[in-house]
C-alpha cells in the first residue's frame, strides 16, 4: 500500500462513520408544556388539508394546501398552504387530506407557514370548546416563563415562572398574578 493511501485511510473512514451517525439522527423535541408552544407560535389557525405535494431537490419538504377557516392568531391574512419536513427523522408532520386541523406554526424568514413534530397540531374533531378557552388563556399569560423539570427537586428562584413536570396536568395555566409573580392555575374546562 502507497504512503498516500496509507495517509488517506484513517481520515476516510472516520468521514464515513461521522456521516453515518448524521444520517442516523432522528427528530428531539425539547418537552414543553402546551401553554409554552402556543406562545411561542406566530400563528395559530383552524384549517382543512386539501392536497399535498413533494416539493424540494430530494423531494424533502412537503406542501399542504390548506383552506383556512380560523385565525386564533397571526397576522390577519389567509394562509394557504403550510410546509414541513417530509420526514419524521427530520421532525416532519404528516397531515391527512380532506381533515380539519389546529395548526400552532412558525413563520419562516419568507413569511411562509411551517409545522413540525414539535408544534402543537392536531385533528379539529379532538380540540373541544374547553381546549379553545384554554388556547386563549394561554396567550393572555404569555409573558409567565415556563421551565420543564425533569427531576423531582428543581429549584424555581424565577418568580415570573412557573415548573412544568412529567406529572402535573396539562389543563394547567401558568397565570399572572396580580404582584408580578406567576402560578398554576386550574382552569375550568367546558365540555363541548
Amino acid at each position: 500500500m502507497s504512503w498516500f493511501m496509507k495517509s488517506c485511510t484513517l481520515p476516510l473512514v472516520l468521514l464515513c462513520m461521522w456521516q453515518l451517525q448524521e444520517g442516523a439522527q432522528a427528530c428531539s423535541c425539547l418537552r414543553m408544556h402546551p401553554q409554552t408552544l402556543i406562545c411561542q407560535a406566530d400563528v395559530i389557525i383552524k384549517a382543512k388539508v386539501v392536497a399535498e405535494k413533494y416539493e424540494g431537490e430530494y423531494n424533502n419538504t412537503i406542501k399542504y394546501d390548506i383552506d383556512q377557516t380560523m385565525t386564533f392568531k397571526g397576522p390577519e391574512r389567509i394562509f394557504h398552504t403550510v410546509y414541513t419536513q417530509s420526514s419524521s427523522a427530520r421532525c416532519g408532520r404528516t397531515l391527512t387530506i380532506g381533515t380539519e386541523y389546529f395548526i400552532a406554526g412558525l413563520l419562516n424568514s419568507e413569511g411562509l407557514l411551517r409545522i413540525s413534530l414539535c408544534d402543537y397540531v392536531g385533528p379539529w374533531e379532538v380540540v373541544r370548546a374547553g381546549q379553545l378557552s384554554l388556547v386563549q388563556r394561554y396567550m393572555r399569560n404569555c409573558d409567565c416563563d415556563i421551565s420543564y423539570c425533569a427531576a423531582f427537586s428543581c429549584d424555581m428562584s424565577n418568580p415570573t415562572g412557573c415548573l412544568f413536570a412529567d406529572w402535573l396536568p396539562f389543563d394547567l395555566i401558568c397565570t399572572k398574578r396580580r404582584d408580578g409573580s406567576c402560578a398554576w392555575y386550574k382552569a375550568p374546562v367546558l365540555a363541548k
